[in-house]
């Protein structure tokens, strides 16, 4: 297993707390309406989303929910590498080969946390990803598991997030401390919001820091967006370590 799996590795550093913490913040966010399905996606790649899903399930799966990895980064999927499970089939032949879920899904050494890999490399990503196909596969595994998170490319270059947060019940963006841009940060979360996404936050990743052998940090805020004006409203600010 990859050392960024910081939850597992090191539980009682001050980043797995992080997590925890962010993992309450998303638990809070759904009082009204439950989410169980959440796309984590950010602005460019390199930025850590798949750093943060995978330690975000762990933390959730250790707070006894049956948890479900999608790595639905079709053009660059790094999960399996993060969980040292196999990538030769997954969520590309299950949408296209109509294979049922137990024959791609993966465990893992936490409990109750399993994988869906992304498979092969599809020459149409997003074309698969909005599929009714797809949209079937979603319904079926929100009804299975306690929560469901989903892992795709960069909002900024491509279209695929985007589509995948139209089938979520919510998504997270992840931001590089000192690497994203205003403006890239910007245009992702209007990405967003033109599907009508439910945008319940952003983690802000990689603050650099010397603390517990770790160098970064994470932050979590949450905004809503004022329609009326275009501009986004910061409602409220928790720093979690």
């Amino acid at each position: 297993m990859s050392d960024m799996l910081i939850s597992l590795n090191n539980p009682k550093s001050a980043v797995a707390e992080a997590y925890r913490t962010l993992r309450t913040n998303i638990e809070f966010s759904g009082i009204d309406n439950e989410i169980k399905s959440i796309a984590i996606t950010s602005s460019e790649p390199g930025e850590g989303k798949s750093t943060v899903t995978s330690n975000l399930a762990i933390t959730m799966a250790r707070a006894n929910k049956r948890v479900l990895i999608i790595d639905a980064d079709l053009r660059k999927p790094t999960v399996h590498k993060m969980f040292g499970i196999s990538n030769k089939i997954g969520l590309t032949n299950l949408l296209i080969q109509n294979l049922p879920l137990e024959d791609v899904i993966q465990k893992t050494a936490v409990f109750g946390l399993e994988v869906l890999p992304s498979g092969p490399i599809p020459p149409n990503s997003a074309e698969l990803l909005g599929s009714k196909a797809m949209q079937k596969f979603m319904a079926e595994v929100k009804s299975q598991y306690g929560i469901v998170l989903v892992d795709t490319p960069p909002v900024g270059p491509f279209a695929d997030a985007a589509v995948i947060s139209a089938l979520v019940d919510g998504t997270i963006l992840v931001f590089s401390a000192g690497r994203v841009r205003m403006n890239d940060a910007q245009r992702a979360k209007q990405m967003l919001m033109n599907v009508k996404a439910n945008i319940l936050g952003v983690v802000l990743n990689k603050v650099p820091i010397n603390y517990s052998g770790y160098n970064y940090y994470n932050y979590y805020y949450y905004y809503t967006a004022d329609e009326e004006k275009g501009n986004s409203v910061r409602r409220r600010r928790r720093k979690i370590v």
